[in-house]
């Protein structure tokens, strides 16, 4: 999967899976929004052994859209004017009933200050098949 793709299911799909750090454990949905063509997530919840705990001492992980996973390093988000369109992106996807009160939540100032870009890692391009080169004889 690209870039586009992931960033195009993201736009698309209610939740993402994300696996962070290098232990190997399961992965976990969470909400994530686009905003100028960037990937963007914010905790909910600041479990001491959480993600975005883990996210802090580790900024790396693997993201999984659909049935495809691409790595990606994270960055935390520091301007006041990219986390208020996340704010929005936020309030304009999740604005369902059952949502709604999440999504405000996630526009909080404790939610709002773990906001974190997901930068997408291009996949490692699969080598392709070489037939082995046929050996010169010996004179």
């Amino acid at each position: 999967m690209t870039a586009a793709g992931v960033i195009a299911g993201v736009r698309a799909d209610w939740s993402i899976a994300i696996r962070v750090g290098s232990k190997p454990h399961r992965f976990i949905r969470i909400w994530a929004v686009v905003v100028r063509g960037r990937v963007f997530v914010r905790s909910w919840s600041l479990h001491p052994r959480g993600w975005y705990r883990t996210l802090l001492v580790q900024p790396s992980g693997t993201v999984r859209v659909g049935r495809e996973e691409l790595p990606f390093r994270a960055a935390r988000v520091r301007g006041e004017t990219m986390k208020a369109a996340v704010d929005r992106a936020y309030l304009r996807k999740y604005a369902r009933p059952g949502e709604a009160r999440y999504a405000r939540d996630l526009c909080g100032p404790t939610c709002r200050a773990t906001t974190t870009e997901l930068i997408l890692e291009t996949a490692p391009a699969r080598p392709r098949y070489r037939a082995p080169r046929a050996r010169a004889a010996r004179a």
